[in-house]
């Protein structure tokens, strides 16, 4: 048996709602077909903005949404896409799939994507192949107020009043993709570029962030920050509020990126070994945050773990460059665990942005046609919904023992506690095992006889179970009956591969 021990008078900090953000890219059918059908579709849309995507997002309440990319950010020429969409430029996205990219989605319609939604802006800049006059001119077109050529253009193409940029990239992926430069050589560029990227409404300053590290590339962010704060008196807010992190849980690859396995046709030993990389994400953590510690122990400067997710080979029969996976429990059990993560890590991880989130990695939503469906890791963000703006609660988990075996041996179960500002408190548990069930013994320290159950739901099912536009509601949203009181808590049995969410009330 295991025992979670919650200190609910000990509060560790509020939960930013962004850590629950999400990417999407021009890349496969994340953006068309997935959220972008134009506005003369047969599916229902709202300018152009498929009405099912729309609204699934606004029920696990969406937090951020970070645009164009990813690799596609350092060939992004904003100009491009805007305008009359007949007279956009056209161009093949090399990157991904080799198809034509018609420009149709660009700043307008990811403004109003984002209007829809009710979420936060994150558009990432082009350091890559880009100017610092072209990044500064189209944070002028955004955001800029007053006369000048840049809002004078905004206007012209319809758009009056500014926009709010709430985060703001500059460059992705520089150390790859978006131009394989040494980190000394990007640091530098990030000083330039990044002092164009201007506050023009000081009442809301735009968040600013810069590129960080591919998994565990520790040199990359030493010297970067070394970089950027040397001979500089603005070390924090202004210059450099978010340093990013990208990590991608590759089930069964060691050298060869090309094979990584089946998202729904896997063994048990790859189960285990799935979920202990997915583990991995708190090292990585705890290590840059070590070196962020030495230049910035205030914890001004937020960790931005804005791409991760599980990445499998693509489903059999599909275009390899568009990345379109299945989505299973096993993938549900690696998005609760690294949740339960962030969670806990609050004093310094300030957002996170699965990958991605319409038909393309690790998502929460797949189309096909008029035709939508929940992924199990789309169940675990509705189940999680409630840390967002939180405060995060002192939790200990002992005695749950491990699963998997040698190197792919990891905890069993993860937690997260947090209480919002009504009083009520939210646990989020995941059970890692595939056969076993596990009773964890809740005990709160103050107070725990006074609190009842007020919503308790999970997701469970064999490690490959997951949904199908035949079969919709294989893994679904449940409602969780297996718990007894206590005098001081409760007792509650967790089935074997499940992720559950439990809430409180006095």
């Amino acid at each position: 048996m295991a025992k979670l021990i919650i200190r609910n008078e000990n509060k560790k900090g509020i939960i930013p709602p962004e850590i629950y953000g999400h990417f999407s890219e021009h890349l496969g059918r994340c953006i068309y077909e997935g959220i972008y059908v134009r506005e003369n579709s047969d599916i229902p849309n709202v300018n152009g903005m498929r009405t099912d995507v729309v609204e699934a997002l606004k029920e696990i309440k969406i937090p951020v949404l970070r645009w164009p990319g990813g690799c596609f950010a350092d060939e992004y020429h904003w100009m491009d896409g805007i305008g009359p969409r007949e007279s956009r430029k056209k161009m093949i996205n090399t990157h991904w799939g080799g198809v034509v990219e018609d420009n149709s989605f660009g700043t307008h319609e990811y403004f109003e994507l984002c209007r829809q939604l009710g979420c936060k802006t994150y558009v990432n800049g082009n350091l890559g192949s880009g100017t610092v006059r072209e990044m500064s001119e189209w944070i002028e077109y955004m955001t800029f107020k007053g006369v000048s050529p840049m809002a004078i253009l905004r206007k012209q193409n319809g758009h009056e009043d500014p926009w709010v940029v709430d985060y703001f990239g500059v460059g992705n992926e520089n150390w790859g993709c978006g131009g394989n430069m040494r980190p000394q050589h990007y640091a530098d560029e990030y000083r330039r570029y990044q002092t164009y990227v201007r506050n023009y409404d000081g009442n809301k300053p735009i968040t600013k962030i810069c590129c960080g590290a591919n998994v565990d590339d520790y040199h990359w962010t030493k010297e970067v920050l070394a970089t950027c704060f040397d001979h500089t008196e603005e070390k924090f807010h202004g210059f450099m509020d978010g340093l990013s992190l990208h990590y991608y849980t590759l089930p069964e690859t060691e050298d060869d990126w090309n094979y990584k396995g089946s998202a729904t046709d896997f063994t048990e030993e790859v189960f285990y070994q799935t979920l202990k990389r997915g583990y991995y994400m708190e090292e990585l953590i705890n290590k840059h945050s070590e070196i962020l510690d030495w230049y910035d122990p205030d914890k001004k400067i937020g960790l931005m773990v804005d791409e991760w997710g599980v990445w499998t080979d693509v489903e059999p029969g599909t275009n390899p460059g568009f990345l379109y996976q299945q989505n299973t429990m096993r993938d549900a059990l690696v998005a609760g665990m690294n949740l339960n993560i962030f969670n806990k890590h609050t004093d310094r991880v300030k957002l996170a942005c699965i990958a991605q989130m319409v038909n393309v990695l690790q998502s929460v939503l797949l189309t096909e046609g008029a035709k939508m469906i929940k992924t199990p890791t789309y169940h675990v963000f509705k189940m999680y919904r409630h840390h967002q703006g939180a405060a995060l609660l002192d939790s200990e988990l002992t005695g749950s023992g491990t699963v998997g075996t040698g190197k792919n041996e990891l905890p069993k179960v993860f937690e997260s506690v947090s209480e919002d500002s009504e009083g009520t408190i939210t646990i989020t548990l995941t059970n890692n095992s595939i056969e076993s069930k596990e009773t964890v013994d809740i005990g709160l320290t103050k107070d725990g006889g006074a609190y009842r159950v007020s919503e308790a739901v999970f997701i469970s099912g064999a490690m490959n179970a997951h949904n199908t536009f035949e079969a919709p509601e294989t893994v679904k949203e449940q409602e969780f009956k297996d718990y007894t009181a206590k005098p001081d808590g409760l007792s509650v049995n967790i089935p074997a591969c499940a992720v559950v969410s439990i809430r409180l009330k006095k």
